[in-house]
């Protein structure tokens, strides 16, 4: 059954941001104009936009951000359309459904940060020979139903002529945060993790990354910047500046090692291991999870909207332009050539 977005109430959603040290200063300090911006999580999977916080990039702009954390794609929804958030960051299936839902001030998708989902599938043993005709008739911890990485990964097997309604067991009766720990105690064959966990795993040796999902996948459009129509209309050169941010962090972190990165992006996750942060950073720059640029294609968009149907989680796909505007992304890429 379809699990429709839940628009909560504005006093829900403002309990639980939670503001984070890297960009509750602002990158670098300075700006001139305030942009809050609510991020579906915080995570080293969204690197370069934490190099743009600590780079300086968004000071450069003239932007002042506040970056809060609403912890799920729903409340990001709810902090933007209560206006608690200029700008949220989840996935474009946030903006689709609420674009279903009939809202007249809909939300429109405006820069592209990770292009490829940032699951690895880990196995109780390293197998470098993997194929995904291992997992039929085995179990999988794959998250919450109806999430994206859940979605992703029935798109997978049914690439590879699996049907995961039959021919695979998806258990999906334990919470997000509690796979690791579930299939190190002796649940299920495989589970599909985010770094930093599945690399954490490996180096326990207690389990192996055996398969990137977002490569099986291919390019998809998975987490992205949204706002409100109407703020992009009444902040237009706003909306650019913060593109250009965000790309001039994409192309510093294209350009750079992972070492590098891992340097850089270190002060948004204290305590964190330097070299597990370079471990992460490398796996994702090899499965280039990172979009090069802000662009939204059309391609990658039709590719969610097939992950959801597929799913049965879509029952009317939306127009592209619709839910998606490539214009801030296309001048904040002219300005820097």
């Amino acid at each position: 059954m379809k699990k429709k977005l839940k628009i909560l109430a504005a006093a829900l959603c403002l309990s639980l941001l939670v503001c984070l040290p890297a960009g509750c200063s602002g990158g670098a300090g300075g700006g001139t104009t305030r942009v809050r911006l609510c991020e579906v999580t915080h995570s080293i999977f969204y690197a370069p936009q934490y190099a743009a916080i600590n780079l300086g990039y968004f000071a450069e702009e003239g932007i002042n951000l506040q970056l809060s954390s609403g912890e799920g794609a729903d409340k990001v929804m709810s902090a933007v359309l209560s206006n608690n958030a200029d700008v949220g960051f989840a996935g474009p299936e946030a903006s689709i459904y609420v674009y279903n839902e009939g809202k007249t001030d809909n939300t429109k998708v405006f820069a592209l940060l990770t292009q490829r989902d940032g699951s690895f599938l880990v196995g109780r043993r390293p197998d470098p020979d993997f194929t995904w005709e291992k997992v039929r008739g085995k179990t999988i911890l794959p998250g919450r139903k109806g999430g994206v990485p859940y979605m992703t990964l029935e798109y997978v097997l049914r690439k590879n002529k699996i049907d995961p309604e039959k021919d695979v067991r998806l258990d999906n009766s334990i919470q997000f945060a509690l796979m690791a720990g579930a299939f190190t105690n002796g649940t299920g064959d495989y589970v599909t993790l985010f770094e930093p966990t599945a690399s954490m795993l490996e180096a326990q040796g207690k389990g192996y990354i055996v398969a990137s999902v977002g490569t099986e996948s291919g390019e998809i459009s998975y987490t992205a910047y949204f706002a409100k129509k109407s703020f992009l209309q009444q902040n237009g050169g706003t909306a650019e500046r913060f593109t250009k941010a965000i790309y001039k962090g994409q192309k510093w972190v294209a350009s750079h090692s992972a070492e590098e990165i891992a340097k850089c992006i270190a002060p948004s996750f204290p305590g964190t291991d330097p070299k597990l942060l370079a471990t992460v950073a490398r796996r994702y720059k090899d499965i280039r999870a990172w979009s090069p640029d802000p662009v939204l294609g059309p391609e990658g968009f039709a590719r969610l909207q097939t992950v959801m149907t597929q799913a049965g989680e879509l029952k009317r796909a939306v127009p592209y332009g619709s839910v998606v505007t490539t214009d801030y992304a296309k001048k904040a890429m002219d300005a820097l050539k």
